[in-house]
């Protein structure tokens, strides 16, 4: 591995460990690119901040020792900023207005729930089809809003349904991001902790459309970067669907 963009801090209240640490780790493993992509904040018009997100009080310190570390580092690895995001039809332009006083390098698609309301978690288990509708949906607009330079963990949502339903619906997800060049994430998180995702009814479609993929550590603390005995069953998964991980991705600029 030479590039993990998934990288969360402990702003987002569910990671640990001091940011100098994760990029010390990177560089000790060797990686040559490490992208900060914690949880954005959401502008919420009742003022409400979620739980797992970095709060607006905490907006300047995480950009500001992100950039401070880039500077500190900078003749041992590129570290860029960036933030992982849901796309909300109704907050999306206010949480890139929030955001456009920063140098952000990127976004990374993470749809952990449907709409802004936040009610139902995708990893839970459903059996709704019209919901796994609605979770392809969101993913394909926030896709071609063009912001996003990778979708991560694309195959979260738990779907118990029908498996020509599952494959109908992944299939317009794969085809989308196929078309408009975008990759798609194999989620080591997922994989280290058990979770549903990466899931094995996915990559095959992602491997059937011809779609780009990359690993994504989703570190939440800093042994979680470029783990090795990690990254070895990561390869090995996606050696199992015929896909070949890429090392690097285009970044695309937020504005």
């Amino acid at each position: 591995m030479l590039a993990n963009y998934h990288t969360h801090t402990r702003r987002c209240g569910h990671a640990v460990g001091e940011d100098r640490a994760y990029v010390e780790r990177a560089i000790e493993r060797g990686l040559k690119v490490l992208g900060f992509s914690d949880h954005v904040p959401m502008p919420f018009p009742d003022g409400h901040e979620s739980r797992f997100r970095v709060r607006y009080a905490d907006l300047d310190d995480y950009v500001q020792s992100v950039l401070s570390l880039r500077a500190a580092y900078r003749r041992d690895i590129d570290i860029r900023l960036g933030f992982e995001a849901e796309y909300y039809p109704d907050l999306f332009e206010g949480m890139l207005e929030r955001l456009r006083p920063y140098p952000v390098d990127y976004l990374l698609l993470g749809q952990h729930f449907n709409d802004s309301g936040e009610a139902v978690y995708n990893p839970d288990m459903a059996d709704d089809p019209r919901e796994l509708a609605r979770y392809v949906d969101m993913v394909i607009r926030g896709m071609e809003t063009g912001k996003f330079s990778c979708v991560a963990h694309p195959d979260l949502f738990h779907f118990e349904g029908p498996e020509q339903v599952y494959r109908q619906q992944m299939t317009r997800l794969c085809r989308r991001a196929k078309e408009l060049d975008i990759p798609l994430e194999i989620n080591i998180l997922g994989m280290r902790t058990g979770r549903c995702y990466p899931c094995d009814r996915f990559w095959p479609l992602a491997k059937e459309w011809g779609c780009r993929v990359v690993l994504g550590c989703d570190a939440h603390d800093p042994e979680d970067v470029a783990a090795p005995e990690q990254l070895k069953l990561a390869v090995a998964y996606a050696a199992r669907f015929g896909l070949e991980p890429e090392e690097r991705i285009d970044l695309a600029r937020p504005f």
